[in-house]
């Protein structure tokens, strides 16, 4: 395995319900069964009613603070594209953004208060942003749960952790019944993200 320099920040963002809280415990268990120090510091919101959710992880030798100010975040993981576009001032410069490509019409839209966003995939594009179908992926895989698995196997590529050591924590991190789903949810975003496909 490659040794992470220095102290790297992760930031993931999404809506109540998209399952950013195991995929930060994912990260979390990975990161300190790798031996290192490991703070995770999350943000729940209106959560339960579909309101924005944040989770950061820093994970690094010794960790000091969980302060993630603008220009922090080495990786950021969107769940949702708008909530990317909201989160792209914590991206630090030459850092990495995965992207679900879905959109989730906020409760502020659909009752008229705002409106959404326009040209959400291009402005993520010219961030730098790598979309990928992760929904798409987990429907296919007859698992629609797991995208957030899926977008984890895609974060696991910008990371120096052992693939086994990912795998392992999802068999520790995820019901029984599910492991097996999610173990291949993980393995299709993973090759999604190598082989290019998050676009």
């Amino acid at each position: 395995m490659e040794k992470l320099s220095g102290t790297k920040t992760i930031l993931l963002v999404g809506v109540g319900g998209q399952g950013t809280i195991l995929a930060g415990k994912l990260l979390a268990t990975v990161a300190a069964d790798a031996g290192l120090d490991v703070k995770v510091s999350e943000i729940h919101g209106m959560s339960q009613r579909g309101g924005s959710v944040s989770t950061v992880i820093r994970v690094g030798e010794r960790v000091s603070t969980m302060v993630c100010d603008d220009g922090c975040a080495d990786v950021v993981v969107a769940f949702e594209a708008v909530e990317a576009l909201r989160a792209q001032h914590y991206l630090a410069e030459g850092g990495t953004m995965f992207v679900n490509d879905e959109k989730i019409t906020p409760v502020s839209v659909n009752i008229g208060n705002a409106s959404m966003p326009e040209r959400v995939d291009e402005r993520l594009r010219e961030l730098g942003a790598h979309l990928l179908d992760a929904g798409v992926i987990a429907r296919g895989l007859g698992s629609p749960r797991s995208t957030n698995v899926v977008l984890v196997g895609a974060l696991s590529t910008a990371l120096p952790f052992e693939e086994e050591l990912w795998r392992e924590a999802v068999r520790r991190c995820v019901p029984a019944a599910t492991i097996d789903a999610n173990l291949a949810a993980f393995d299709a975003g993973r090759d999604a993200a190598l082989r290019g496909e998050a676009r």
